[in-house]
């Protein structure tokens, strides 16, 4: 009897097997064989031509609530957060907080639903999406990100995170909001703990944040040291505090720009720290003039990713959720240019983010989900060169409808 499975992918190039090509047959939602020649019949076929089949694409850092709402104000704050040395950053987040006075869940999903269509264009299949919870917000933002979850189930997982963007210790009863934002149904709790005035203060943002997390067993994110300021910790006090808890391996640290700053001997402990703590970071070189230390973090065995960070808000101007665009920029602003280094960065848009939001198997071989990507070019450096949508993207083992993506796009446009 012919096997039947639900899709098939052939003629694929698989980046493990470049010179031969393989079938993929796709079976409830996951990859059921790999094989030369296979046997067996499917719903729907599709002919990759030979070219690139990919795990598809996974953004571990987004600002979802504050998408498209650059026009919605004036530069002051972009020009402050990309100054040379990042000196007025936190001037930067105050001037744009003034947006969230006019938060209302009501145009907010409507840019959401843009961002994940286009996410859905590009094969971003997972986000980890940051909704800002605050005196100003509200739970205004939040709400429309776990709308969008369940709209986009199935298509673009979002992993919504609460995020007291004011501070905890600084902003009167930002602690109960965000408790609250996780009895709503939030999967993350997410802090910035440099925006403090004080060491003990943000000492104090890191224990509320862990203490939330470990109250409703949920993974930490935190957005470290993102300011042109050496003397800026929060990344070691976040890690150590990951140590002390017990939560390796579910704390994710963000952005740690301060770290451009470090010297060498500290940067070498701090590693240390990071190993223990099995944190990773993610670093977005392409949204500001610092960043992360990311080749010297990568040879002391500290996993990095990428983020799209933002999508035209007070902090940056361009993005589409179109990872493979986000690794083409930062080959550039870190240097990575030989076929290595590509490589490198193809897995920080894909392999390492999965493994540092939790999502298991995130590869192709027999039995792991089917989230991939097929894409219009043969290798990875033609892939790089003109980071251009996939031809099919597969999210959960099913062909996203592109035209239903084009529809979203120009219906809340």
């Amino acid at each position: 009897m012919t096997e039947q499975y639900d899709l098939i992918i052939r003629n694929a190039v698989l980046r493990t097997s470049p010179k031969t090509r393989t079938d993929i047959a796709i079976k409830d939602g996951r990859i059921d064989r790999i094989a030369v020649n296979l046997d067996g019949k499917a719903a729907k076929e599709l002919d990759a031509g030979g070219n690139l089949v990919t795990e598809s694409f996974v953004n571990t850092h987004l600002h979802l609530c504050k998408v498209y709402t650059l026009m919605m104000m004036d530069e002051a704050a972009l020009k402050d957060y990309h100054g040379a040395d990042m000196g007025k950053a936190m001037t930067a987040i105050e001037l744009a907080a003034k947006i969230k006075e006019q938060y209302d869940e009501k145009w907010i999903i409507k840019n959401v639903r843009k961002a994940c269509a286009l996410a859905g264009r590009y094969g971003c299949t997972h986000i980890r999406a940051f909704a800002d919870v605050d005196s100003k917000g509200k739970l205004e933002g939040l709400k429309a990100l776990i709308r969008a979850r369940e709209e986009f189930k199935g298509i673009v997982d979002i992993q919504v995170v609460a995020f007291a963007q004011d501070g905890l210790v600084r902003e009167p009863g930002a602690e109960d909001l965000m408790r609250q934002a996780m009895d709503l149904g939030a999967d993350v709790v997410g802090g910035i703990p440099w925006i403090e005035y004080t060491d003990a203060d943000i000492a104090e943002h890191v224990h509320i944040c862990f203490k939330l997390a470990m109250e409703y067993d949920k993974p930490v994110s935190m957005l470290v040291d993102d300011a042109g300021d050496n003397g800026l910790r929060s990344l070691e006090v976040m890690a150590l505090e990951t140590i002390r808890t017990g939560w390796q391996g579910r704390s994710l640290a963000h952005h740690a720009r301060a770290m451009s700053m470090y010297p060498k001997p500290y940067l070498q402990k701090l590693a240390a720290i990071l190993k223990k703590a099995g944190m990773g970071i993610v670093s977005d070189p392409h949204t500001g003039p610092l960043h992360a230390r990311v080749r010297e973090l990568q040879e002391e065995g500290v996993p990095i990713c990428l983020g799209q960070d933002d999508i035209s808000d007070a902090y940056y101007p361009y993005g589409r959720n179109n990872m493979l665009e986000v690794a083409f920029l930062n080959s550039h602003l870190l240097w990575y240019t030989t076929r290595e280094d590509m490589e490198t960065l193809y897995d920080m848009v894909t392999k390492t983010p999965a493994r540092l939001i939790g999502l298991q198997d995130f590869e192709i071989k027999q039995g792991a989900p089917a989230n991939l990507v097929v894409l219009d070019q043969p290798n990875v450096l033609e892939a790089l060169r003109f980071h251009e949508r996939p031809v099919y993207v597969v999210s959960h083992g099913k062909l996203i409808d592109q035209q239903q993506m084009e529809k979203i796009l120009k219906d809340n446009s």
